[in-house]
């Protein structure tokens, strides 16, 4: 017979997430990780086994939280250019909170020591495609709706606005004025024709 997980278990992931997302893979400690979550050691390897599977687990949280209300945030727009600006709003509006990293973690996850690990690499892959399958299905039907020009390049619509997105995660510690980055934003969007 299992185990009784005898804490906080939703808690402590949410815990080890915000580990994972301000200091990474590679950086967050055992220690770190035992420390945020309230636990010990035995119960650390009875629940989640190894930090690969935990960052794993993190890696499903944050999708199932933070993405998810960045993609809501796209999907809720009466018309993909609001749809596209609001998900920018969210994604702004998250890294304006003091709360949280001034980062993706998923978009932290493209380094070298987590694409290593199979399994990670394979969930980090699949997440990616289905987030720019988000994008182009909501420009697709745009397209097809008649409110974009039937020669809109959609694919390479979503690859630019992806681009930019994350390199927005790696600069946005040296922009310190969130207006620059709506203008940035701003400009990216008129020029795609969005």
């Amino acid at each position: 017979m299992g185990r009784h997980i005898e804490f906080d278990y939703d808690r402590a992931i949410e815990r080890a997430t915000q580990v994972f997302w301000k200091k990474g893979y590679s950086n967050a400690s055992l220690r770190d990780l035992l420390q945020a979550m309230g636990i010990g050691e035995g119960s650390f390897y009875n629940t989640v086994k190894s930090k690969k599977n935990l960052y794993l687990e993190c890696l499903k949280h944050y999708n199932d939280t933070v993405t998810k209300r960045r993609l809501d945030a796209l999907r809720s727009g009466t018309t993909s250019r609001e749809g596209v600006r609001a998900f920018f709003k969210a994604v702004l509006d998250d890294l304006d909170n003091p709360k949280t990293p001034q980062v993706c973690l998923l978009a932290g996850s493209w380094s070298t020591d987590v694409l290593m690990e199979r399994e990670l690499n394979r969930y980090v892959v699949q997440e990616m495609q289905a987030f720019m399958r988000v994008f182009l299905e909501r420009l697709e039907a745009e397209k097809l709706a008649g409110t974009l020009p039937k020669d809109f390049p959609v694919e390479v619509a979503v690859q630019v606005l992806l681009t930019y997105l994350q390199g927005l995660f790696r600069v946005i510690r040296m922009l310190v004025d969130r207006r620059q980055v709506e203008r940035q934003i701003e400009a990216l969007l008129q020029g795609l024709g969005l």
